[in-house]
């Protein structure tokens, strides 16, 4: 059983199971606990950030049963059976990154960083639905994730570059 999060005597809690990065964890869970705070606080995978905290930022993206959710809108217990991958579950269990992450690193898609979690993971739900997307579909796809740094120009060249080595079909 995994570890959990302190609570306050005599607050409520609900249990939890969920699949994080191919991991199964069951935690005793505050109801209103948000699934961003959990992931990051709980699990302590910090890959998944917290920016708006309203849902414009996309930050916190991650897949849950394979579709890429902003984590701050949703409750821990909203996710209870739930699979959720975060950026840290992209890459091999060798270390070798996803395709999605190496294109971001080849095609310059990042400056600070922040986003880029986010973008990855709004990107690969994109990949996975069309492998073969135009530059149109793209920025669709990435339109409520924001980032402050690069222009978007360098983003589209990494999902591009993803893509060109068919990551929509199955890798």
């Amino acid at each position: 059983m995994s570890e959990s999060i302190d609570i306050l005597p005599g607050e409520p809690t609900v249990k939890i199971q969920v699949e994080i990065n191919g991991v199964k964890r069951e935690d005793d869970v505050e109801p209103r606990l948000l699934l961003v705070h959990y992931i990051r606080d709980v699990a302590a995978l910090t890959g998944t950030h917290i920016g708006c905290e309203t849902s414009i930022c996309g930050a916190c993206t991650v897949l849950m049963n394979g579709e890429a959710v902003k984590s701050c809108t949703l409750l821990a217990a909203q996710a209870d059976g739930a699979q959720i991958t975060t950026i840290e579950g992209l890459a091999g269990s060798d270390g070798k990154l996803h395709p999605l992450q190496q294109g971001f690193w080849e095609e310059h898609g990042l400056q600070c960083g922040f986003c880029t979690p986010g973008m990855i993971l709004a990107a690969h739900q994109l990949l996975s639905r069309n492998p073969r997307p135009s530059r149109t579909d793209i920025r669709k796809a990435l339109e409520g994730n924001l980032c402050r740094c690069t222009g978007y120009q360098h983003i589209v060249k990494s999902v591009e570059w993803a893509a060109e080595r068919g990551v929509g079909n199955g890798k």
